[in-house]
This record gives C-alpha cells, structure tokens and sequence, in this order.
C-alpha cells in the first residue's frame, strides 16, 4: 500500500506538502499540487477516505434518494448529478424508494449514517402534512434540494422542477388548435404536485377557449404502461366521446396507444393522443407521441448549483425550468365525430398505426 510518505520520497518534499498538494490547500504552488497528484497516480495511491472525513468532519458524499433507475425521468437527471458531482471530487450514494413511504424513509436514515454532505430527494408525495424523515433533516440543517415540486411537508427544502402547469397547457392548447373539443384527460397519482399542476393546466386551456371542463372526461390513470392501459380500457368502457386523449406522462400515454391500436382505432385519423416528459419510449411508439419535453439534464445540473450554494451556507432559490411542446405524429386534425362509443374505425384512410 502507498503511503503518503513514499510520495515524499520520491518529489522530494515533506509529507506536510504532499498531504496539503492532495487537499488543494492554497498554501502549495500550482506546479508542487501537479507533480504531486502526477506522481501519487503513477505509484497507485489510494487515500484513506475515512480517515479524511475524520480529520475534516466532511465525508465528500452525497445521497441521491429516487423511485427507481427504472422511470425513464431520471436518467439524464441523474447522469447530469452524477457528472458534476464527479467533477467536484464527491462520490455518490444512490438509493430506490420504489414510491413507498417507510422505504424512503429508510432510505434518508441510512444516508444520515453514512453521515453523508447532503442530499437529493425525489418525493414520495403523500397527503400529510408532515413527515418524520424531513422534519429531522431540517432538524439537523441537512443540506437538501428536493428533485421536484415541493408539498407542505418538504416545503422548507429548495427545489428544482419543470413548469409542469404550462406544459401541459401547452399540450391543450395544441389540441384544442386542432379542432378537438372533446379531449379526455388520463391522470396521475392523485397525491403528486405535478398531477395537480397538469390537471390545470389542461384546465386553464379549456376555460380560456369557453369550453366547460367535464369530470367524465378525467380518468384516474396513475404513472405506468399497465395503468395506461387501465384507464384507457375504463374511457373506451365509458363511452366518453373524446377525440383527442392528453396523458398525464408518456408512458401512459403509450398504454392508452396500444389499448386503442389494439381495438382497431387509427392514430391519430380517428383519435389523437399526447404525453408528457419526452422520454425515450415516446419517440419509439406505435405512432411517434407529441409531448412535451422536459430539461432533464438541465434540472439535474440546476439541483447541482443549489446543493454547491447549500454547501457554501447560501440560501438558493427554487427553480422553475419551461418545459416545451414537441409535436410529433400521434396528434392531428379533429375527426368529424367520435368513434369511441361504437370502437367503429372512421372511413377515410391514413397511414397512422
């Protein structure tokens, strides 16, 4: 094993200055710190991280808390924390809440262990108020940025999300362009911030063209292709008479697609349909999906700068980032009249899957 002492050695220096050159410390020159570190690579010097974090009360750790690796949503989120934190010599603990409270709850404990300089949360959003995990976070001036809206019982923690109202404004508003008046809303986990974000932003594009919003056309339809498919199944059941269907993400909104595909509709000649989040299955659907595209890797880095400003005992402010409309094939020209009541295909052909 290397030590820090047969790196002095061989540069010739104390092992005060190789220790100082390794931390950066300003008190050694710029060219001393790029022989040093040089050297240290070539003998294979590993430092003792945990005697480090003793001596600085600092682990150079963060804790990124999410869903799961398997939402398509985080990828690029997380590859943009991942980089950054690299690049600012930190490692990063990754860890699954799978949307369970306890779990997630679990999960915060344990990053607090492993004494970790702060962490990154994406929200098990729940109706409560309160939460033990968070109230001990701030309990502790845990520096937090919340990867997402905020809700009352994490309300105190910066935040980084996409304006998720106007997007799906925007998604209405592309619709209603369109000629569809009868647009059919699949909605997400009734709890999530952005579930209700998205709901009035559909809302607020049907109100500003006179049309009066209309619950039967509202389907709870939670956050996967299986709960797309769901709901999708119950609207066809409920003889809704829409002509269009705005998804509240896109993987439900290709579990709608498939649904209808299946029972012998065209999209979008008979029926059109949008998503939300431009992840890469919308672009690989049965029928490119128009939706919309968030910054992914433009909030993971805006998360970065608020958790460095955390860092340096800064306040940073919650960050808003516009999430823009993307249109694609599986949206187009209203249908005369529509052929959900009957599952009867329109006449007229289309090259539309």
């Amino acid at each position: 094993m290397v030590r820090l002492k047969d790196i002095a050695l061989r540069a010739n220096v104390s092992v005060m200055t190789v220790s100082k050159a390794l931390r950066d410390a300003p008190d050694v020159s710029e060219a001393t710190k790029l022989r040093i570190r040089k050297l240290s690579q070539e003998m294979g010097y590993v430092p003792d991280s945990t005697a480090q974090g003793l001596r600085t009360r600092t682990t150079r750790t963060f804790g990124l808390v999410i869903s799961g690796t398997t939402n398509p949503i985080f990828a690029r989120v997380v590859m943009a924390i991942e980089q950054r934190t690299q690049e600012l010599g930190f490692d990063l603990i990754l860890a699954h809440t799978h949307n369970l409270v306890e779990r997630e709850e679990h999960c915060i404990y344990r990053l607090l262990a492993r004494r970790v300089d702060g962490l990154f949360i994406s929200p098990v959003y729940r109706l409560s108020n309160e939460a033990k995990a968070y109230a001990e976070l701030k309990a502790r001036g845990t520096p937090v940025v919340i990867l997402g809206h905020t809700t009352p019982f994490c309300a105190s923690f910066a935040n980084v999300a996409s304006d998720d109202l106007q997007g799906s404004y925007a998604v209405t508003q592309h619709l209603l362009a369109l000629g569809h008046r009868r647009i059919a809303f699949l909605s997400g986990p009734l709890a999530a911030p952005w579930t209700k974000e998205r709901l009035e932003g559909y809302r607020l594009a049907l109100r500003e063209h006179g049309i009066e919003h209309d619950d039967k056309l509202v389907f709870h339809a939670g956050r996967t292709v299986e709960e797309g498919i769901a709901a999708t199944t119950q609207m066809i059941a409920e003889r809704c008479s829409a002509t269009a269907v705005q998804a509240i993400n896109d993987l439900v909104a290709v579990g709608c697609m498939r649904t209808l595909i299946n029972q012998g509709l065209r999209v979008p000649a008979d029926i059109s349909i949008a998503g939300f989040g431009n992840v890469l299955i919308s672009e690989n659907a049965p029928k490119p999906l128009t939706t919309t595209c968030q910054p992914k890797f433009a909030l993971g880095m805006a998360a970065m700068e608020a958790m460095t400003a955390l860092l340096h005992g800064q306040h940073p402010s919650s960050r808003r980032l516009p999430a823009s409309l993307l249109i694609r094939k599986s949206t187009g020209t209203a249908p005369a009249g529509s052929v959900l009541p009957g599952l009867k295909v329109s006449s007229h052909k289309d090259d539309s899957a």
